[in-house]
């Protein structure tokens, strides 16, 4: 069998078009290189070195956009990104879980109403860098710890920029801490409930006229009882969980406006999800380079390799025996881009670049009798896609009115996609795939008038795609007693949507914005039942997501208070369908977050963060009810003295019952209470 997964005519072409790409990101980036750029050992001593991308254009808020700091980055009571991101209401994963008690593959992420699926509709960047899984097209939200992070940059509208194929449902974008935000050498140790422990650890010492950034994390914990008291037997298992994870980042000046940045990551995670034996992992390799030039011809080029696995064991809810062993699933993303910002004056902006990003992948599984436990099939699927583009952006500023507006043409290509099935018994059946390839055209423009310092109003339209995931074209899978299968002819998707908004500064450190949009994403990839315990993913018509955001912001010397809400009108169009005008799955109508933090002159602090998530459904049919939950988080911190700090942790502090999955009343249960305590220290 291995001789032929290792024979497959997808792997020889995959690395042909990586050997091919990598020279051409490699000549981009030497061409976007100044010749007369300064030796590193000739680095004169004002330089001052950023560490980050070019500034983002004036016009950029017309499209709406938050930002989440780094001092709250590091003060959440979880310590997980995919938390703090539901600060901004209507960010959303498949399911509730974090990254400690989720399958990895249900947490893509997506903003406005627009889910339905577990693949991302929202375009995950780091240092500008595409972070999604390429075969699944989830986030690994393990692997981004918050330390490692300057802020980030939240836009819910479609975008058209660099790397805009994909962000159908908005952008967020995450920036790496600078030399600003890393002290010398800083760590933490904390002891949490289920005997969970989490130590991270950074050193950043300054190398010539720049800096490297060594970093690493561990955590574990015994976990909890996802399965109701109920519905526990004899195997059922705590989700357990252990990821570790090391990342280095190195920036160096080249001259005095040029700039090179590396990074590389390594991760790992390990889970088991409610029975004994049901162990998943995840890891990943990832590096980028980056260069930046800051000259009157502005640059900014990068090149990244990924190269991921995954892998799954299921267990029968009613033999408890192994029903599928998905041994592994390797894939690999490969890209780039240059983006160019001339000298047109001081009114303008404009942007002009190219990118492209390639990803292949492959499912290798076993599946099992769950009555007998003997092996039945061997399964293996994959394929490669690949979006090439180029993007021209402008901003204008005239007085006291921005315009700003852009342009996407992408052509995109689905290869090599298969399926073989080989018997117990050796008889092979192998289906290949027709290729396809197009074109795709994108835009956005708007407009943003202050009226005055204490008022805004902003409006925008843009147009976006996303392409199926390899998993969403190949991968059939099961979570009983349900069946998905999977769909090779499916469509790319395509959103339009407008949005207009106000924000009002009434006094000085006090923000009130308001939004309202309206988005249709055509031909929707979603799970449609098309049978008892089965269904499909298919094209349907388009989901219609309208509705309003609400945002606050309060800083009173000592004081502060950050709240966010969003109500999402989102109904799947699908005339003669039994789900037409009902919700998406997994799509709440209400969510909703505020954090109140108290933090004075002498360096002590306390915050608690109040959410809110409304009724969710299960499954296109909205026969499965996800109840709403409210939950109550905290953190509190006071200085030691000698840069140590004690900090205590609090989630879920009323120890709320949140359902995160009801399938036919079988369900799971999210994070219950969770109590830490830990100390860190900067030096």
């Amino acid at each position: 069998m291995a001789n032929e997964i290792r024979s497959n005519p997808l792997k020889n072409k995959v690395q042909q078009l990586h050997l091919g790409s990598a020279s051409l990101l490699l000549s981009l980036l030497t061409l976007s290189a100044p010749v007369a750029a300064a030796p590193l050992h000739e680095t004169p001593d004002d330089i001052i070195v950023n560490g980050q991308g070019l500034p983002s254009p004036a016009g950029t808020p017309a499209y709406g956009m938050t930002i989440i700091a780094h001092d709250r980055l590091v003060n959440s009571p979880s310590g997980r990104i995919e938390t703090v991101l539901t600060d901004v209401a209507g960010f959303q994963q498949f399911r509730r879980s974090d990254s400690r008690s989720a399958n990895p593959s249900a947490q893509g992420a997506t903003l406005r109403a627009l889910g339905g699926n577990a693949s991302s509709r929202t375009l995950v960047l780091l240092d500008g860098v595409p972070v999604a899984d390429p075969f699944f097209g989830y986030i690994p939200f393990d692997s981004l710890v918050p330390d490692r992070l300057s802020d980030i940059r939240i836009t819910r509208g479609s975008g058209a920029g660099a790397f805009g194929a994909g962000a159908v449902a908005g952008t967020i974008e995450l920036t790496s801490a600078n030399r600003r935000d890393l002290p010398r050498f800083s760590a933490s140790a904390f002891y949490g409930s289920h005997d969970a422990r989490e130590v991270s650890a950074a050193i950043t010492p300054d190398v010539g006229g720049g800096f490297v950034s060594v970093s690493g994390r561990w955590d574990r914990g015994d976990g909890f009882h996802t399965t109701p008291p109920s519905q526990r037997v004899a195997a059922t298992a705590r989700a357990a969980y252990e990821s570790w994870s090391t990342g280095l980042r190195a920036v160096a000046p080249v001259s005095d406006i040029i700039e090179l940045q590396a990074r590389a990551l390594i991760f790992r995670d390990e889970r088991t999800l409610r029975f004994k034996g049901a162990d998943n992992s995840s890891e990943g390799q990832d590096a980028s380079i980056r260069l930046v030039s800051r000259g009157p011809w502005a640059v900014d080029a990068l090149a990244y390799l990924q190269m991921r696995d995954f892998s799954n064991v299921v267990i029968s809810s009613t033999s408890f025996r192994k029903t599928l062993d998905q041994r592994s699933t390797p894939s690999t993303g490969l890209g780039g881009k240059i983006e160019l910002r001339p000298p047109v004056g001081e009114n303008h902006e404009l942007r002009i670049g190219g990118d492209i990003r390639h990803g292949d992948g492959q499912t290798n599984e076993d599946a099992f009798n769950g009555g007998t436990g003997l092996l039945t099939e061997h399964r293996h699927a994959g394929g490669a896609q690949t979006t090439a583009g180029m993007f021209i952006e402008d901003d204008w500023t005239i007085g006291s009115l921005i315009l700003t507006g852009g342009v996407r043409a992408d052509h995109w290509s689905i290869a090599d996609g298969f399926t073989r099935k080989i018997s117990a018994a050796g008889v092979a059946t192998t289906t290949s795939f027709a290729n396809r390839r197009d074109w795709a055209f994108s835009g956005r423009a708007g407009a943003l008038l202050k009226l005055s310092d204490g008022l805004t109003l902003r409006g925008a339209g843009y147009t976006g795609f996303r392409l199926p995931t390899l998993n969403e074209l190949y991968r059939t899978f099961s979570v009983f007693p349900v069946t998905t299968q999977a769909n090779a002819l499916l469509d790319p998707e395509k959103l339009k949507g407008v949005e207009i908004g106000a924000e009002v500064r009434p006094v000085a450190g006090v923000i009130f914005a308001a939004t309202a949009f309206y988005n249709r994403l055509d031909n929707a990839i979603a799970n449609v039942t098309i049978g008892t315990n089965l269904r499909r993913r298919d094209n349907v018509n388009a989901i219609v997501a309208k509705g309003i955001e609400l945002n606050a912001n309060m800083n009173l010397t000592d004081v502060s208070l950050s709240a966010s809400y969003a109500y999402s009108h989102s109904v799947v169009d699908a005339p003669g369908q039994a789900f037409d005008g009902l919700r998406p799955s997994q799509s709440a109508r209400h969510a909703a977050s505020a954090t109140l933090a108290w933090n004075p002159a002498f360096g002590a602090g306390v915050s608690t963060t109040l959410r809110y998530v409304g009724k969710q459904y299960e499954d296109d049919l909205q026969t499965d009810a996800l109840p709403d939950a409210l939950t109550l988080d905290a953190v509190a911190h006071v200085p030691l003295g000698g840069g140590f700090t004690l900090v205590a942790r609090g989630e879920n502090l009323f120890d709320r019952k949140v359902i995160t999955r009801n399938q036919g009343g079988s369900m799971d249960y999210g994070t219950p209470r969770t109590l830490w305590i830990g100390l860190r220290f900067k030096g």
